[in-house]
């Protein structure tokens, strides 16, 4: 049996996300074409017949700008820490010595696959020249080729994974799939409708917290607050008579039925915290 923890880092919107939920098989961490989406550091649990890898999704690597930054940040740090191999994810269409910059200065002392990611939209050319390069760096076990939206070369990824994982019994028991809470998952999905429906500025100012998640005989009922900043992001939030609300709370609902695999009634409300991204107990307070 061969079991390990294995990481993936990378700059905002390197496709971390996107690959995590190749691999599991699973929508785990959500995803949006807009950077810094990912807040916490996920782990997810992928068990087969003779391995068990625990991944970790974590936010992209980024200068913090307020205290929820600095968390993000931790959550980076931590996942170095316990790492056995760390998967460094770039994306094929930027220039390779931008994401090699954050992975030097990693300082990994764990065995690390460079995972280029987005091969499908770049010339043969321009793949064997980041390869190449990366091959040269001295953080660098192998280069792996990938489209994780497109779920190519992610069999391969996996199998050289399994090679490098040490032996060891597994960490985890039974057939999870992560060790957060449902109730985190289901915050996150309503969080992504936020990244999808709504401007640049307002994902960034807003967070979700499930007050209620009650399972009935036919259905779930699930209350949550959309946390935002402003009085004026909160009228955006609702949109016109409620129409903005309505529309994300339908979106999300069809999202979360999937996850959950059951009829989901959702009720949500939209919270003005100011300055909650800056307050320590408010973070705590929304899992941050």
């Amino acid at each position: 049996m061969k079991s390990g923890f294995v990481n993936i880092f990378g700059k905002p919107n390197a496709g971390k996300s996107t690959l995590l939920n190749a691999l599991i098989g699973e929508k785990l961490a959500i995803v949006s074409h807009k950077v810094q989406t990912t807040r916490h550091r996920i782990k997810a649990i992928l068990t087969g017949e003779d391995h068990q890898i625990i991944f970790s999704d974590t936010p992209g690597i980024i200068e913090p700008r307020y205290k929820l930054h600095e968390k993000m940040m931790q959550a980076v740090k931590g996942s170095l820490e316990d790492a056995d191999i760390a998967l460094l994810i770039t994306d094929a269409r930027e220039n390779p010595e931008e994401s090699h910059v954050i992975f030097s200065a990693l300082k990994l002392k764990v065995p690390a696959l460079v995972v280029l990611n987005k091969a499908d939209a770049v010339s043969d050319e321009d793949i064997d020249k980041a390869v190449d390069f990366f091959k040269q760096q001295p953080y660098c076990k192998e280069v792996v080729v990938i489209s994780a939206l497109k779920k190519k070369g992610i069999e391969k990824l996996l199998a050289t994974i399994i090679e490098l994982l040490p032996e060891g019994a597994p960490f985890y028991e039974g057939d999870d799939i992560s060790d957060l809470p449902t109730k985190f998952f289901v915050s996150e999905l309503i969080r992504e409708k936020i990244f999808l429906l709504y401007g640049e500025e307002i994902p960034y100012h807003a967070t979700v917290l499930v007050q209620e998640f009650k399972e009935k005989t036919t259905l779930i009922k699930i209350v949550a607050d959309i946390i935002v900043q402003r009085d004026t992001q909160k009228g955006i939030i609702l949109g016109e008579g409620g129409k903005m609300i309505k529309q994300l709370g339908t979106l999300a609902r069809k999202d979360i039925e999937a996850f959950l695999d059951s009829k989901v009634f959702l009720e949500l409300f939209v919270k003005v915290r100011p300055k909650w991204r800056d307050n320590e107990m408010q973070l705590k307070e929304y899992g941050y």
